[in-house]
């Protein structure tokens, strides 16, 4: 029986270097694109596949219309791709928000709060039975 295979994986490096070189070199001329960068790229085992999570700057609107307009722009981004990679099909690209940062951001807002007294962390942690005794 054969091992899962690395082509994914390769494949998803190749998409993620050609790609964010393309952004960086502002190759995208769409004017909703503005300052995004390229976080994480995966690939289905066949290839068929890739999903690119982009985290971009501004508001929730600016950082939707951002995502609209690198999907507008995959089929140019996809052909870019196929110049490079040496695979018989190259992936249809999905861009997706990559919400990691905010997430993680929240969490640390609320990790900080827990300690100050009347913050709405603060307010929701159980208390601990025995810690009021004394």
């Amino acid at each position: 029986m054969k091992g899962p295979s690395r082509r994914p994986e390769q494949v998803a490096a190749t998409l993620r270097q050609v790609i964010s070189e393309a952004l960086l070199r502002g190759e995208v001329r769409d004017p909703r694109v503005g300052l995004v960068t390229l976080t994480h790229v995966e690939v289905t085992n066949d290839l068929s596949h890739a999903k690119l999570l982009v985290a971009a700057t501004g508001d929730d609107e600016e950082r939707r219309r951002a995502v609209e307009g690198l999907q507008s722009a995959a089929g140019f981004l996809r052909s870019r791709a196929a110049r490079v990679l040496t695979t018989r099909t190259v992936p249809e690209l999905h861009f997706e928000l990559d919400r990691g940062l905010e997430h993680a951001a929240r969490i640390n807002e609320l990790l900080a709060g827990l300690g100050r007294p009347g913050s709405p962390a603060a307010e929701a942690a159980p208390e601990r039975p025995g810690e009021d005794e004394g």
